[in-house]
């Protein structure tokens, strides 16, 4: 409903009408952050489990089906069971309405159509080699490459599934919980380790005959530019009224780059891990960081979803 000021506030799932609610779900309800994490991270990671036994050759199977619907099966699955028991079907209402609200002003799509290419060019431009190594591509094939990888991405690439989880339930509450910036600092940490299943897998350059050493050299450079990301999608999501869209738009952006872009500079400085994207992420979110004094846009009278804040 809205208040006097206008500023919409949670719609409790019980009624004087209906009985309340006892047993796992009240529990739930106490710690929806936990519960949702636990959730995300339990579901992802046993649907990848035969994609990864594939990679192996464990499995003779192609279960790249697997991969593809784990952020659906994971975050996606665990905000629609976590919005429904704190919120109700108004929660999920207002989780649909966040999905398709496009409004918002132009710097922001140009920041995440044109400025997130910046930042990886930036970070190509810094590396010793890099440049050097470009590989020209005819134009209209780039751009029409990049347009078609775009609008795949964006539904079946990740984006998609794992925004309505990160940005869709988790972040307004991990803000109203933790602040702004620990909240995105500790999303950024959990947000990693849901990816951890990934490191053993060719998704993330493992697998069989990568042997350990990548692992240890990629997994801290994944987990700073994970944590640089998830400043600057904050801080997008908080100027963009928490459009789950634009989060969408912002992580496909940021995937899409990754592959049609990358290969254009095939050196090995620049292939082997995230160095590059770390680079040019990690200078913006530290500019952030300093031009918004840690508050990342942060105005906690605009959280329009944050029925049951505890962890």
């Amino acid at each position: 409903m809205k208040t006097a000021k206008g500023t919409i506030q949670p719609i409790s799932v019980d009624t004087p009408h209906s009985p309340p609610v006892t047993g796992l779900p009240q529990v739930m309800r106490r710690h929806p952050l936990f519960f949702f994490f636990l959730m995300a991270y339990t579901f992802s990671w046993i649907m990848l489990i035969p994609f990864v036994l594939s990679e192996w050759g464990i499995l003779h199977q192609d279960f790249t089906i697997a991969f593809v619907l784990n952020p659906f099966v994971g975050p996606t699955l665990a905000a629609f069971i976590m919005i429904r028991i704190t919120e109700g079907k108004a929660g999920l209402v207002r989780l649909g309405r966040r999905l398709v609200q496009w409004r918002a002003g132009r710097q922001w799509y140009l920041f995440v159509l044109l400025g997130i290419p910046a930042l990886f060019l930036l970070g190509i431009f810094v590396l010793p080699g890099a440049p050097a190594s470009f590989q020209s591509r005819p134009p209209i094939f780039l751009l029409v490459s990049y347009v078609i990888t775009f609008v795949v991405i964006f539904f079946v690439g990740g984006p998609l599934g794992e925004e309505i989880g990160w940005r869709g339930f988790a972040l307004p509450r991990m803000q109203a919980h933790y602040g702004p910036l620990w909240g995105t600092l500790f999303l950024g940490v959990l947000w990693t380790g849901w990816h951890l299943p990934h490191f053993f897998t060719s998704a993330q350059r493992g697998g069989p005959g990568a042997g350990f050493a990548p692992f240890l050299t990629n997994l801290p450079i994944f987990f700073l530019m994970v944590t640089a990301l998830a400043i600057i999608f904050t801080w997008v999501f908080n100027h963009t009224r928490e459009s789950v869209f634009i989060a969408i738009l912002l992580h496909a952006s940021i995937n899409t780059v990754g592959v049609v872009v990358s290969p254009l500079f095939p050196a090995p400085i620049a292939t082997d891990t995230d160095l590059v994207m770390l680079i040019g992420v990690g200078a913006a979110a530290l500019l952030i960081l300093v031009l918004t004094r840690g508050r990342l846009g942060y105005q906690p009278g605009a959280i329009r979803s944050t029925e049951g804040v505890g962890g």
